[in-house]
Order: C-alpha cells, then sequence, then structure tokens
C-alpha cells in the first residue's frame, strides 16, 4: 500500500461489522485492519467475533453475517489484549471511524477491562475528509443535478421547487431507481429506513412486539411483562422516554396484569 505522506510511526485502516448501532447494548462481530508500518511494511487481517447475542436481520442485511458465521468463533474479550497490542503506537483511519467505529470499538475494550487509549493518537477520518469538501446540502444537488445555482436557498418553497426538480433529474439520470411511488418509497426505505422511537424499541406488529434493544432484546412485550415487570415501571420512569413508547409500555403492563389474574 503507498501512502502519500511519510510515516513516523505505524498506521492502522480498520473497519468494523457490528450487530446495531447501539453502543451500550450492540456488539462487534468483525473487525479488519490493515496495518502499514513507516518502513512500509503491510499486515492484514479480518477477525470475526461470538457476540453472544443474536444478530438481528436488518443487521445480517446490511454486511451479510449471521448468527451461524459467527457460532464458532471466540468473543471479542478473549482477543482483545493481542488486538490492543496490534494498535499499540499507531495512528488510526477508517470511514466514518470518529461517529461510530471508534467509539464502539473504545465501549468494546473497556467491556473486556482492557485499556485502549486515544491519548496521543492522530485519527484520520475519510468520511470527515468527503463530508467537509463535497457540500451535500439541496444546493449542491441542484448543481449536479440540474446545473444550475438553488437561487432561493432556504426559502421554504423555493427548497421544495428545486427537490422536486431534483427528483425529476435523478430519475432521469438512474435507470435502476424505480420509477413508481411504492418503488421509490421501497428504495429510500431500504437504505434509509424511517424508524419511530417505537420501531427503534420493538421489532414486529403491535400484537406481538418484541424488544430490540436493552437487556430483554429478542423477547416479547407480553413475555417481559408477565415475568419482569419492573424493567418495563423502570422504563416509564425514565428521563426523555418518547411518549408513544410509554404508552406501549402502560398497555402491556394492563394486559400483563390482566394475564397474571386470569391464571392465579
Amino acid at each position: 500500500m503507498q501512502l502519500p505522506f511519510a510515516l513516523e510511526r505505524p498506521l492502522v485502516f480498520f473497519d468494523i461489522e457490528t450487530t446495531g448501532l447501539d453502543l451500550k447494548n450492540d456488539r462487534i462481530i468483525e473487525l479488519a485492519f490493515i496495518k502499514v508500518t513507516p518502513q512500509g511494511d503491510v499486515l492484514e487481517r479480518t477477525r470475526r467475533f461470538n457476540p453472544g447475542i443474536p444478530i438481528p436481520a436488518e443487521a445480517t442485511a446490511v454486511h451479510g453475517i449471521t448468527d451461524a458465521d459467527v457460532a464458532d468463533q471466540v468473543p471479542f474479550c478473549r482477543t482483545a489484549k493481542s488486538l490492543v497490542d496490534v494498535f499499540e503506537g499507531c495512528d488510526l483511519a477508517g470511514f466514518n471511524i470518529r461517529r461510530f467505529d471508534l467509539h464502539m470499538l473504545v465501549h468494546e475494550f473497556r467491556r473486556c477491562a482492557v485499556e485502549f487509549s486515544l491519548v496521543g493518537r492522530r485519527v484520520l477520518d475519510m468520511q470527515t475528509i468527503f463530508h467537509r469538501e463535497e457540500r451535500r446540502d439541496l444546493s449542491a444537488a441542484a448543481q449536479f443535478y440540474l446545473g444550475r445555482e438553488h437561487e432561493e436557498a432556504h426559502s421554504a418553497l423555493g427548497d421544495i421547487r428545486t427537490a422536486a426538480a431534483v427528483l425529476g433529474a435523478q430519475l432521469a439520470r438512474y435507470p435502476q431507481v424505480p420509477k413508481d411511488l411504492d418503488g421509490l418509497h421501497d428504495y429510500c426505505e431500504k437504505y434509509a429506513p424511517f424508524r419511530t422511537e417505537v420501531d427503534r424499541w420493538f421489532t414486529g406488529p403491535a400484537e406481538a412486539r418484541v424488544f430490540r434493544r436493552g437487556k430483554h432484546r429478542g423477547q416479547t412485550l407480553a413475555d417481559v411483562a408477565r415475568e419482569a415487570p419492573d424493567y418495563l415501571r423502570w422504563m416509564l420512569g425514565a428521563e426523555d422516554m418518547d411518549e408513544e413508547v410509554l404508552r406501549v409500555v402502560r398497555e402491556a403492563l394492563g394486559e400483563g396484569a390482566a394475564a397474571t389474574e386470569a391464571t392465579a
């Protein structure tokens, strides 16, 4: 690997795949890195880990890693010390590592009681460079797709006029993008799913909700209401909990109480 600058100490490019985006509850299931030394030596490695929790289907849809793929792998903590040794004295680089990957890595090491300090390290993020150098707002889209300035920028009516014109140009430019509303909705939903707070907490239909986060992830809301109602009461008392989530929890507690009385 040829770098456009000289190194005074090793530089590690790394990327991770995880069970999700929750730093507290999700886990790393794959870590790949390329370590480049000042002498030009290159070390490439990919390691997978058994997270000890199920990999959600939506996460598998992103990275293709299933529970079966990591069933025989060791937990992250088993190799945490050796990974820290590999990263010792190195600067770090990657895409989006400042916003996510590095935070998740720090949390994983902390869970393993392995010290991993960022003090003195230089952290290079290609996404940061991309976002700083390439404008990604509506004015930039107007210039790219329409070849003109967005003269009514930050005027609500002007913004939607330009947005509509950009959509027409996008549909003409990309033959693979669906040309009907249902298809366009599915296309956008696949890459940028809109989730309410209820969606962030639960999956499944209203009558059979399943926790997608927290200590009871993978369990049905009804089972938790019946077997661990204190957890739901904790949710009711948590600060900044979404009102719709609170409504769902209150209903579950009521149903759980009714079910307990019926079987008593």
